[in-house]
C-alpha cells in the first residue's frame, strides 16, 4: 500500500484528493495549519482502512519543510502533492510585505524544497509521483493579483522542466492547474466579488479534484480541470500580450452582482 503526502489537505482541493486517495486504499500523510480541522479529516477517512497520519504545520516560515521532512524520517512517501499555497488581491505596490513574502514563501519556496527533499528517495526506488498545484493563473500576468499570478507561473515552467529531466526515471510529475473552484480560496484572496466567482462561474471542489487525481495517476505533464479552463488557457498563447493582461484585470475587478 503506498503512501500520499498531502499538503494543505484541511480543505479545498487537498481534502477531495485526500478522499480520492482513501477510497483507493492509499496510506495518507495530511499536512495543514489547522489541527483541529485536519483531526476531524483524519476521522472521516480512517473507515476506507488505510492509516492517516495528521502534521499540524504551517509551510510558509522556512524551517517548516525540513522539519515535516524530518518528521517522515523512515515512512517512504511514494505519492508527495504539494496543494498548500494561498493568494491575495490588491495592487502590489499597496499590498504589506508579509502577504507578498508570504506567497513567495509558501506557493514557490516551500513547494520547492519539499519535492527536492523527497524526490531522491523516489529516484532512487526509480518510482514515485509528484502533483504540484498551479492554477490557470499560471498562463498569464494578473493584476491585483500580481504575485499570485507570478508564482504559479514559476510552479508550471518548474513542473514541466523536471518532469522532463525525470523522464527515465520511474517518477513523474505532473503540474495540476484549476480555474476558479469553490474552495475557502476566494475568500482567504478576497475575490469572491470578483467577476471571475461572480458572472463566470467556478467548479465544485470534488470535480477539480478528481481531474487532478486522474491526471497524477495516468501521469500526466500538465492537467488543466474543465474544458473551459482549458480553451481559456490556450487563447493566452495567441492573443496579444498587452491583451491578456487587460482580459486578466477585467476578469479580477470586483462586481456588484
Amino acid at each position: 500500500m503506498s503512501t500520499a503526502l498531502i499538503t494543505g489537505a484541511s480543505g479545498g482541493i487537498g481534502y477531495e484528493l485526500a478522499k480520492f486517495f482513501a477510497r483507493d486504499h492509499h496510506n495518507l500523510v495530511l499536512v495543514a495549519r489547522s489541527a483541529d480541522k485536519l483531526a476531524q479529516v483524519a476521522t472521516e477517512l480512517q473507515v476506507h482502512g488505510g492509516t492517516v497520519k495528521t502534521i499540524a504545520l504551517d509551510l510558509a516560515p522556512p524551517p517548516g519543510p525540513k522539519f515535516l521532512f524530518d518528521q517522515l524520517a523512515g515512512t517512504p512517501i511514494d505519492i508527495l502533492v504539494n496543494n498548500a499555497g494561498f493568494g491575495t488581491f490588491g495592487e502590489f505596490a499597496q499590498m504589506p510585505e508579509e502577504e507578498i513574502l508570504g506567497q513567495i514563501q509558501l506557493n514557490v519556496t516551500a513547494l520547492t524544497q519539499l519535492t527536492r527533499l523527497f524526490l531522491p528517495l523516489m529516484v532512487q526506488r526509480r518510482s514515485g509521483r509528484i502533483m504540484n498545484v498551479a492554477s490557470t493563473a499560471a498562463f498569464q500576468p494578473g493584476p491585483g493579483m500580481a504575485v499570485y499570478y507570478a508564482t504559479k507561473a514559476y510552479v508550471l515552467s518548474f513542473s514541466e522542466a523536471i518532469a522532463n529531466e525525470l523522464r527515465h526515471s520511474g517518477v513523474t510529475v505532473t503540474c495540476f492547474c484549476p480555474g476558479a473552484t469553490h474552495t475557502g480560496f476566494a475568500k482567504r484572496a478576497g475575490t469572491e466579488k470578483s467577476r471571475l466567482f461572480k458572472q463566470l462561474g467556478a467548479m465544485d471542489a470534488d470535480k477539480v479534484a478528481l481531474d487532478g487525481y486522474r491526471a497524477l495517476m495516468e501521469g500526466r505533464t500538465v492537467a488543466i480541470s474543465g474544458v473551459h479552463n482549458w480553451l481559456v488557457a490556450q487563447s493566452t498563447r495567441f492573443a496579444p500580450r498587452r491583451l491578456v493582461t487587460a482580459v486578466s484585470r477585467w476578469v479580477a475587478e470586483k462586481v456588484d452582482s
